[in-house]
C-alpha cells in the first residue's frame, strides 16, 4: 500500500507507474485496456498489484454508469447440465470485467419474478435467461422495458431479444435415425413441456425424423412430461409403455426424464437395451456412468455459456448491433442403451451431425 493507515488510490498508482491517473484508469479497464500501449498497461498493472490497489466498484459504478454486473435466471441448479454453462458464462464474463449474478427459480414464475425485480433494483447492466417459456411475463417486461437480455438454451418468439441454443430440432431427428438404423420401427416419445421451446422443437424433430422414414406416428406413442425431472420421466414412462407395451425404442427429450424413465421399465420388469433402447438429449455430467450408460444428443455445454455471454456484451456494448438467434450443432452420442430390438450392446461413439460441429447463426436487424 502507498501508506500504511489507508488504501492505496488510483492516483497512487498512476504516481508509481509514472502516468497520468486517467492513463491508469484506462489501463485497468478491460475494457479501455486496449486504448494504452502494452508496456503501459503492464507499468500500471505491476504498480497495482505491488500497491495492493483495488477498484473502488461503487465509485466506478457512478462514473460509468454501469455496474458491471449481470443477472443470470436458471431454472434448476440440480440440473447436472448447467454447471458448465454457467462456467462458460462467468469465463467469458470476467474477460470484459463482468460478474455474474445466478438466480435459481426452480421453475417458478413467483420466485423467478423475485428473483428479476430484486437484480434489477440492484442496477445489473443485462440479463441472461435460461428460463424463458411461453407467456412469461419476465420475458414480456424485458422487453417493455428495453433491457440488454439474452435467451440461454431457450428461444422466445415475438421478442426481440438474441440467443444461443441447441439445434434441438436437429438432434432429434438424429436421435430417431438412429433407432431406424438399429432397426426399431415401433418407437414412442417423451416429449418436454410445451411452454419452453426445447420441448416442441423435439417434438417437432421427432415427429420430423418419424415422417422421413414413413414411420406412423399414433397419439399413444407419445406422452407429454410436465417438466424436466427424473419424476416426469418415471411418470411419462410408466404412461407410455402402460399405453403401447409393444413399443422398442423410446427417445426422450431430455436426459433427466430419460433417467427416470430407467426407472419405468426397472419396475415393469423391462432389460434396457434388449427389451426397450432409449435415448436421451443433452448429455449431462456422470450420464456415461448410468447402467447401462446412456445415449443421447450433445451439444457444447460450455460453448453455449461463453456465446450466451458474448452476444449479451455486444447487445451492452453496441445497443444498435443486430440481433443474432445463435443455434449450436448437436452431436449423436452412442452408448449402451440403444441396440437392436432384442440384443443388447456395449457400443460407444460421437457422431457429429454437422460437418465441424459448427454453429448456424442468423442475424436479425
Amino acid at each position: 500500500m502507498a501508506h500504511h493507515d489507508r488504501p492505496a488510490t488510483l492516483r497512487d498508482v498512476a504516481t508509481a507507474a509514472g502516468v497520468h491517473p486517467a492513463t491508469a484508469s484506462r489501463a485497468l479497464n478491460p475494457e479501455t485496456r486496449l486504448l494504452v500501449s502494452e508496456d503501459t498497461a503492464r507499468r500500471v498493472s505491476e504498480a497495482a498489484d505491488r500497491l495492493g490497489y483495488r477498484p473502488n466498484p461503487v465509485a466506478r459504478s457512478l462514473r460509468t454508469r454501469r455496474s458491471h454486473s449481470i443477472g443470470v435466471l436458471i431454472p434448476d441448479l440440480n440440473n447436472p447440465l448447467f454447471p458448465p454453462i454457467v462456467r462458460g458464462l462467468e469465463d467469458r464474463l470476467a474477460t470484459r470485467g463482468y460478474v455474474a449474478l445466478l438466480g435459481n427459480t426452480d421453475a417458478d414464475l413467483a420466485k423467478e419474478q423475485l428473483v428479476f425485480d430484486q437484480m434489477r433494483a440492484r442496477h445489473v447492466d443485462g440479463f441472461v435467461l435460461a428460463t424463458a417459456i411461453a407467456g412469461s411475463p419476465i420475458i414480456a417486461q424485458a422487453a417493455e422495458s428495453d433491457l440488454p437480455v439474452v435467451l440461454m438454451n431457450r428461444t422466445a418468439q415475438d421478442y426481440p431479444f438474441s440467443s444461443v441454443s441447441a439445434d434441438s430440432e436437429a438432434g432429434e431427428r438424429a436421435a430417431v435415425a438412429h433407432m431406424v438404423a438399429l432397426g426399431h420401427t415401433r418407437i414412442g416419445h417423451i416429449a418436454g413441456p410445451q411452454d419452453i421451446s426445447t420441448g416442441v422443437e423435439r417434438l417437432r424433430g421427432f415427429r420430423a425424423g418419424m415422417a422421413a422414414h414413413h414411420l406412423p406416428v399414433g397419439d399413444d406413442q407419445i406422452v407429454y412430461a410436465a417438466g424436466y425431472s427424473m419424476e416426469e420421466g418415471l411418470r411419462c414412462g410408466r404412461e407410455l409403455l402402460a399405453a403401447r407395451g409393444d413399443l422398442t425404442a423410446i427417445v426422450v427429450a431430455n436426459d433427466l426424464l430419460a433417467v427416470g424413465c430407467y426407472g419405468a421399465l426397472d419396475e415393469l420388469g423391462l432389460d434396457c437395451p434388449k427389451d426397450v433402447s432409449i435415448i436421451g438429449f443433452n448429455d449431462m455430467p456422470f450420464i456415461d456412468r448410468l447402467r447401462p450408460p446412456l445415449s443421447t444428443v450433445r451439444f457444447p455445454h460450455y460453448q453455449l455459456g461463453t456465446e450466451a455471454a458474448t452476444l449479451l456484451i455486444e447487445r451492452i456494448e453496441t445497443p444498435d448491433s443486430p440481433l443474432k438467434i445463435l443455434f449450436l450443432a448437436p452431436e449423436l452420442v452412442v452408448r449402451g442403451s440403444t441396440a437392436p430390438p432384442g440384443t443388447a450392446s456395449e457400443a460407444g461413439s460421437a457422431v457429429p451431425l454437422h460437418r465441424g460441429a459448427t454453429a448456424a447463426r442468423r442475424g436479425r436487424g
